[in-house]
């Protein structure tokens, strides 16, 4: 399975279409990625990142509600069945 995680432009460092690249926080940590996929992207954007290239923007609401998902959890906060086992998807 392959996962995009959502971060934040916090700098671009190139301007050139094919090689720019940008600093991204992904709730603190930093890391250079490629814009090359997204021109359009600028700083305090929200990108979703895939093996260091931005694949798309998105809103606010959208980067929050990705990493809310993407939070540990335990089965105390609500995955487990009725009867305190935990639950198990196919």
């Amino acid at each position: 399975m392959c996962l995009a995680l959502p971060g934040r432009i916090l700098e671009i460092d190139s301007q050139d279409q094919l090689l720019r690249t940008a600093r991204v926080s992904f709730s603190g940590l930093v890391k250079s990625v490629s814009l090359a996929l997204v021109p359009e992207a600028q700083v305090d954007d929200y990108v979703l990142v895939h093996a260091g290239f931005a694949i798309a923007t998105i809103d606010e609401a959208a980067a929050q509600e990705a990493l809310r998902y993407l939070q540990p959890r335990s089965v105390s906060e609500g995955m487990s069945s009725a009867d305190g086992t935990p639950e198990v998807d196919p």
